[in-house]
């Protein structure tokens, strides 16, 4: 289960579930002289690269090992709700204070191999020189930020960790532009198709990425309060030119949920369309059966008058067309003509085959085109 059982006191954690991902640690230690990475460590070694005079970022993946993020969380001095909070990985982006320590919590867009869009639960911690972060599952968007603290650009080594978590928050909203992009090129595809080809697993597509951008929007909104609540902690204005870096930052935010604003309203656009589609079709069909219907009207009651049983021999009155040599030849064509007529009749009315919704060719002879056809100039 998710959550521990109603009732249990703060801070309990839930037992992992079936196939969590085993506990993996690994270290990034840097100053603007060096750096030093580490892969595969035991969680004992955590406090000491903690206490460390570098910047310190820990990375941890996965969390099968409770015991592990407990040795983690008491090197680092986490309050248990933090953990709680981490393990559970059910709550949106935010920032929370503690006495020695920023949580941060954001949402990081990590497709499974199938495809399907799955929002992950990033948490951070900042502290005095270093930094935490906590994911679920394997793979990030950070491999930008690790390039460029190998390569020592951009002056982020030289800074503190305050410009470390900005850069993987940074990095984390700026992941989803790309995404997002995919999104548009699949709704004009979407689009394309039901114009040309609509049917029931159209609109099945339109409902999925529906409830896809729905999603976005939940994990991209909180956001914008996150990067927010950033520019009001002193930690991360006191320096100036990070705070213009996250105004930057807040405004991606902003022009994500515009995107992602955008596209729902497109999406719920090609649902309009399939039932105005839908609706068009439909009557055109139903068209279809009414002149059929209206056709066979008259013929049905001239089949039926011929289809009388009179005597002829008590009254000459009494369907005499019967004694004509060429009577069925006659009844025939009376029904051809009708018929003929009808169809004629409904094609200059406009009512078979698609009329075109242009001038016809005199009208436009009779329509000026300038103001020169007119007769004036």
């Amino acid at each position: 289960m998710r959550k521990p059982p109603v009732g249990a006191a703060p801070g309990t954690l839930a037992p992992p579930l079936a196939g969590a991902t085993r506990t993996r640690i690994q270290a990034i230690s840097y100053d603007a002289g060096h750096l030093e990475e580490r892969e595969s460590l035991a969680p004992s070694e955590v406090a000491a690269i903690l206490a460390s005079r570098s910047v310190a970022w820990i990375d941890v993946e996965g969390f099968a090992d409770r015991a592990a993020l407990g040795t983690i969380a008491e090197a680092a001095g986490l309050h248990p709700l933090v953990l709680e909070d981490i393990v559970h990985a059910q709550s949106a982006a935010k920032l929370e204070r503690y006495e020695s320590s920023i949580f941060l919590v954001a949402r990081m867009a990590n497709p499974d191999p199938a495809g399907v869009i799955l929002t992950e639960q990033l948490s951070i911690i900042l502290g005095d020189g270093w930094v935490i972060t906590f994911q679920e599952r394997p793979g990030d968007c950070f491999d930008p930020v690790r390039k460029r603290l190998r390569e020592g650009r951009s002056g982020i080594r030289s800074a503190g960790a305050p410009s470390l978590v900005y850069a993987l928050v940074d990095a984390v909203i700026d992941s989803y532009f790309p995404l997002l992009e995919e999104y548009g090129e699949t709704l004009e595809r979407v689009e394309e198709h039901m114009l040309l080809h609509p049917g029931r697993g159209t609109i099945a597509d339109v409902h999925r990425l529906k409830r896809e951008l729905l999603e976005l929007r939940r994990a991209i909104w909180p956001h914008r309060e996150l990067v927010g609540a950033m520019l009001r902690e002193e930690v991360f204005v006191a320096d100036a030119g990070l705070a213009s870096y996250l105004r930057d930052c807040h405004d991606h935010a902003i022009q994500l949920m515009d995107i992602v604003e955008t596209y729902r309203e497109i999406a719920m656009g090609l649902v309009d369309l399939y039932l105005s589609g839908t609706s068009a079709r439909l009557n055109e069909v139903m068209k279809v059966l009414t002149v059929i219907a209206t056709i066979f009207m008259p013929l049905s009651f001239i089949a039926g008058v011929y289809g009388m049983n009179f005597d002829r021999g008590a009254s000459p009155w009494n369907m005499p067309e019967l004694g004509w040599p060429w009577g069925y030849a006659f009844a025939l064509g009376l029904m051809a003509s009708v018929a003929g007529g009808l169809l004629l009749w409904f094609r200059r009315r406009g009512w078979l085959g698609s009329r075109d919704l242009d001038l016809s060719e005199g009208e436009r002879r009779r329509t000026p085109s300038s103001p020169d056809a007119e007769g004036g100039g």
